[in-house]
């Protein structure tokens, strides 16, 4: 096996902690921007499906500022997203590059599509259900909890999967601020260099984190489902 190996990926079973530390900042970047990002995006999910036209919190001028600002971010490419929340990030984690230098471009990159997700899976909840509250008295703080997050909990598990997915997508830009992960692995010391092994081991490694989080988020969303 060890011979194998040898022979498929020369150049990173030359140096096979450079890869392990790779994986572990790209799972760092994900875990840490994760969830930021599910938290503040579940609250901008919900104020728009609460403030909008017919809902139980109707407010137009939230609701046109909140949907104006994430369509906003939603349109900005990550990596110009990096350079401009520079200066930000500095005052927030201190720093500018590394792990610590990424998560706010992160966050900020991959709640504004969670945020849709939420929405969307908030509006497939059915709307008797949300009057059947109301007519019992239930106030919007109970109907938010134990109506719209209670049946579109499915929903979200699905949405919370596509953006986790994505996001990992987002940190292999990462070495734009030298966070390192498995993009910056496979460039950096792959590409750059036509060590092609490198490369097909960071995707391989890629694919199979993906796999792991989709193979999770489908468990989630089918236990969820009633």
């Amino acid at each position: 096996m060890q011979e194998t190996l040898n022979n498929l990926f020369p150049y990173v079973m030359k140096k096979p902690d450079q890869l392990w530390k790779s994986v572990v900042e790209t799972l760092q970047m994900t875990a840490w921007s994760g969830a930021f990002m599910f938290v503040f995006g579940l609250i901008f999910g919900v104020l728009l499906t609460v403030t909008r036209e017919g809902g139980i919190l109707r407010n137009k001028p939230v609701y046109q500022v909140l949907d104006k600002v994430i369509n906003i971010f939603r349109s900005i490419p990550f990596v110009i997203l990096i350079a401009l929340l520079m200066n930000l990030t500095k005052i927030i984690m201190g720093t500018r590059i590394g792990v610590k230098g990424v998560i706010v471009p992160l966050v900020f990159g991959s709640t504004p599509f969670f945020a849709r997700q939420v929405d969307a899976a908030l509006a497939s909840v059915d709307r008797g259900l949300v009057e059947a509250a109301q007519s019992m008295g239930i106030g919007p703080l109970g109907i938010i909890f134990r109506v719209y997050l209670r049946e579109g909990k499915a929903a979200i598990a699905r949405g919370t999967t596509i953006t986790l997915i994505n996001l990992i997508g987002l940190t292999a830009m990462s070495g734009y601020v030298g966070a390192g992960g498995l993009g910056d692995y496979a460039i950096t010391y792959g590409y750059n260099y036509n060590r092609m092994d490198i490369v097909w081991a960071a995707v391989i490694v890629t694919v199979l984190i993906v796999s792991i989080v989709q193979a999770i988020g489908t468990l989630i969303a089918k236990k969820a489902t009633h």
